[in-house]
């Protein structure tokens, strides 16, 4: 049965800690997976959440924290003790490990990780911790199934059985050289089926997909995309394949979630990374600068309808209540040109020429501002009754269009080009350009058709 988090089951843990009945409680939470406790811990106050981790055996409450809202985890963290940070951390592999102890105060990263007992892990710790944050180094994890060249496959079956106790999942078994430089990999059907005096390097697949330490971790998610990889491994650089871990799809999912998350906040006009539950300033610093450039452009398209006023009140002053129509058309076919590049670049989906793109989107914007003028055409022409007036106005639409799509289209990908994040281009920063320049080329092309 798929699990449910109810307020009767919130108000039953809460009760049992309350009355510290410890077996009862452990008895109702066996029940349950470690990211479903998460999700129950996360709505207790931080006392009571506390006194669970504490109560439950670090096996377990080792996973229920990697699943902790962050908020959540770093509060939970803070109050306990760097020798019971150690003992979660042991519980957990090295690339869970480094990114618990990477949230904490640098003195604190410090004291848990001189309690840490297995020196093996620990050094494992510590360089994944050296590692900078966002590549595939600072992602991976040590634990694997790795075999020599050399080795007959009976040996290798006897050998990495106490190497698979320390591995989640077995996704590949790596082969590496004398040298520990990757060569190949294997299958464990391929092992399984192969003849037991056969040397591993005479069965190994040469062909195997891998990136270097330093690969951006977006690259990295975009490889495993696109190639289906439930794992890849990493090595030391191009030239010295020197094998140092493997990164696993759950980490990449975390990763491409992340990343959607950051870029929907952008889109929306949101800097930095922020949620709900944020306090009030740290909100308001990511959403003011948007909203101010958005009164730049109010205040621009004011300035320019004023130019015109002049010249428009009274002969056409029928233009400027179409002015709000123009502008929402403006910052609509820009925000989905730019929504539509945006995620083709994300995907790898974006190919060929700027020139072809850019043609392309033209047609696209020209086509749909077409069809969209016919209807305005004989809307202002049976309301007003007038000819010109309906030509200006249905004209300057499809202009407006065709505008708004090049720049949708063009912003991202100029952005990209040179290294900025193109998700920057969606929401609040094209709305407010196109509003500008859509406002300014409806009044002068309705000025030329009207000869105002």
């Amino acid at each position: 049965m798929q699990f449910e988090l109810t307020d009767e089951l919130i108000e039953q843990v809460e009760v049992l800690v309350e009355e510290k009945k410890d077996k009862e409680l452990q008895k109702l939470l066996k029940e349950f997976h470690y990211a479903d406790i998460a999700e129950i811990l996360d709505e207790l106050n931080l006392e009571e959440a506390i006194y669970v981790i504490k109560l439950l055996d670090s096996e377990t409450t080792s996973d229920i924290l990697m699943e902790l809202d962050e908020d959540n985890r770093e509060k939970v963290l803070r109050n306990l003790s760097a020798k019971e940070i150690a003992e979660e951390v042991e519980e957990l592999d090295t690339d869970d490990a480094a990114d618990m102890i990477s949230e904490l105060p640098e003195e604190r990263q410090q004291e848990v990780i001189s309690n840490i007992e297995d020196e093996e892990h620990k050094a494992e710790i510590k360089e994944l911790l050296a590692y900078e944050e966002g590549t595939a180094g600072a992602l991976m994890a040590k634990e694997l199934v790795k075999v020599y060249e050399t080795w007959t496959v009976a040996g290798c079956l006897r050998r990495i059985r106490g190497q698979a106790k320390e591995v989640t999942r077995v996704h590949s078994i790596y082969v590496v050289s004398r040298e520990e430089k990757l060569v190949g990999r294997l299958s464990l059907k391929d092992l399984i089926v192969a003849k037991s005096e056969k040397k591993i390097g005479e069965i190994a697949k040469d062909n195997v997909d891998f990136v270097n330490v330093n690969e951006d971790i977006e690259e990295v998610a975009r490889l495993m995309a696109k190639y289906d990889l439930e794992a890849i491994p990493v090595i030391e650089s191009d030239d010295n394949k020197v094998l140092l871990g493997r990164i696993t799809i759950d980490d990449i999912v975390d990763v491409m979630k992340e990343e959607a998350e950051r870029d929907y906040q952008m889109a929306a006009g949101i800097t930095g990374d922020v949620d709900s539950d944020d306090s009030i300033f740290e909100l308001t610093k990511a959403r003011l600068p948007w909203l101010f450039l958005g009164l730049i452009g109010g205040v621009g398209a004011f300035l320019i309808m004023e130019g015109f006023k002049g010249l428009f009140v009274e002969k056409a002053v029928i233009l400027f209540f179409f002015t709000p129509l123009i502008a929402a058309m403006a910052g609509n076919v820009g925000v989905q040109s730019s929504a539509i590049i945006v995620q083709g670049l994300a995907n790898d989906d974006v190919r060929g020429s700027v020139n072809s793109r850019l043609f392309k989107e033209m047609l696209l914007a020209a086509l749909n501002g077409f069809v969209l003028a016919i209807f305005l055409f004989l809307f202002v022409y049976l309301f007003e009754g007038r000819l010109d007036l309906a030509l200006a106005i249905s004209v300057s639409l499809v202009a407006v269009i065709i505008v708004a799509g090049l720049i949708g289209t063009f912003v991202p990908l100029f952005l990209n080009k040179r290294g900025i994040d193109p998700a920057i281009a969606t929401g609040p920063f094209i709305t407010t350009s196109n509003d500008i320049l859509g406002i300014l080329l409806y009044f002068w092309i309705a000025k030329l058709i009207l000869g105002i």
